[in-house]
């Protein structure tokens, strides 16, 4: 490692001296000083002038891009506020293209004047951002700028047009078409399955052991992958094949259940969606993962007549703080409220439910889940039907499926009992139902009017 560290060290020692000169107090690792910052927008001019033409702009690029993961942490925050203060649009150039033409539309000869202008309004950095392609891994180091660019901007509001710009950039280059789907197992590359295990972000994989069991003859995971980031999962989703709607998710990744089946199961259950790059955010292709995975299940073993999630309901929790502050009556009946006291041993109702849903313990005292049960089921399905961020579900993981066309079709009872899983959502877990036949309906219904399809007993519930 020594070795190595010292080969790239003396490859771009040069670079650091151009930029630092001699001190080494803004050696990489280190943050970047004003003298230092000077010097490295002459270096960002070089290559946006393409001085010594193309190939040399492209290499001085691939150098500065080294240059930045050698940095530190204050070092890469203040090379992106150089990129994002200094190389935005050329407000002179955009003052003259649109100056030039109202200067041509009345003789209607404005094809040339539009194509500058639409160049003038294409932010400076835009061009180097696209030669940092020229680094060995460059698509996954400008994925990786824009994770950490998101992680900044709400200290450093300044990067949030670079962070934009990135996202659109990326949303070219990750377009479908360039992805390949492909199914893992236990004969993958130790590399990329090291890689499922980190990334994995709804239900923990906390051995190689349970690895190998999430990847059996009666289980399925799938991932995209895009042809410059051939070992890195951009997002995997992990399946059961089982007989019937799993509604309990420790029972499911039970290592010690016996093997099932898969030609005689009647059921795909989707149990963990995991996007494995953060600095993909908001570049979506999750729907089309599920609808292809969906198509290679059907071809592989016709006997699958559902499909459908059994998921997590991550923002129960902080929806249930603000329903214990709010005012008014509580809305369960006189008989439920005095169960919530009695076996709370203290306060009011939404204080009593407060309190025993923050014990550890609860979901193995049966007086509690006794008297929790009939108030909180009736709740999650407020939580789920009602209450809205505009016309989207409140919770992402509802408005993800919804949006890719699913039903709201279960709401299970103690679903989740790991700490995440109480801590989080009280327990609960959602199943959302991928029929076929109606998914184009329900994706219309909801993104256009914002109407959530659910099964009557979920509806039922919300009534009580």
């Amino acid at each position: 490692m020594l070795q190595r560290e010292s080969l790239f060290d003396r490859t771009f020692a040069p670079l650091r001296r151009a930029i630092f000169g001699t001190s080494g107090d803004d050696e990489p690792g280190a943050g970047l000083n004003d003298s230092g910052v000077e010097k490295l927008k002459q270096r960002i001019e070089d290559c946006l002038d393409r001085r010594g033409g193309e190939v040399s702009a492209r290499a001085g690029a691939a150098e500065l891009g080294h240059f930045y993961l050698q940095l530190g942490p204050e070092g890469r925050r203040r090379f992106l506020v150089v990129l994002a203060e200094d190389y935005g649009i050329d407000r002179a150039r955009v003052d003259a293209a649109i100056t030039a033409l109202q200067a041509v539309e009345a003789s209607g000869d404005s094809g040339r004047a539009e194509r500058e202008l639409r160049a003038a309004l294409v932010p400076r950095r835009v061009a180097l951002l696209t030669q940092f392609n020229a680094l060995p891994q460059g698509v996954k180091f400008l994925v990786d700028m824009r994770a950490e660019i998101l992680s900044l901007v709400r200290e450093e509001p300044v990067l949030r047009a670079l962070g934009d710009d990135l996202r659109e950039l990326l949303t070219s280059w990750f377009d479908i078409g360039f992805l390949n789907l492909r199914r893992m197992s236990w004969e993958s590359p130790a590399a990329v399955l090291e890689k499922l295990m980190q990334y994995e972000a709804v239900h923990e994989i906390r051995s190689w052991d349970d690895l190998k069991n999430r990847l059996d003859s009666d289980r399925r995971c799938f991932a995209f992958f895009h042809p410059r980031m051939p070992d890195e999962p951009l997002i995997f989703v992990e399946v059961a094949l089982v007989s019937g709607m799993a509604d309990n998710v420790q029972v499911l990744l039970d290592e010690h259940a016996p093997e099932g089946d898969p030609g005689k199961a009647d059921t795909a259950i989707f149990y963990s969606i995991s996007n494995a790059q953060p600095g993909l955010a908001k570049v979506s292709f999750g729907d089309f993962l599920i609808k292809q995975v969906v198509d290679e299940l059907r071809r592989e073993l016709p006997n699958l007549k559902t499909f459908a999630t059994l998921s997590p309901v991550p923002g129960f929790a902080a929806w249930l703080t603000s329903f214990y502050a709010a005012d008014g009556p509580a809305p369960w009946d006189q008989a439920q409220e005095a169960a919530l006291v009695e076996a709370a041993g203290l306060g009011g109702g939404r204080e009593a439910l407060r309190n025993l849903l923050a014990r550890s313990d609860w979901s193995r005292d049966e007086a509690a889940v006794a008297a929790i049960r009939p108030v909180l089921m009736p709740l999650a399905a407020r939580y789920l039907l009602a209450e809205k961020r505009g016309q989207r579900a409140l919770d992402p993981v509802e408005n993800f499926h919804l949006s890719n066309g699913a039903r709201l079709e279960r709401i299970n009872w103690l679903g989740d009992t790991s700490r995440n899983g109480l801590e989080g959502a009280a327990g609960l877990m959602v199943n959302y139902l991928y029929k076929l036949a109606d998914i184009e309906q329900n994706h219309e219904a909801y993104r256009g009017k914002g109407k959530i399809t659910a099964a009557a007993p979920v509806r039922r519930m919300l009534k009580e």
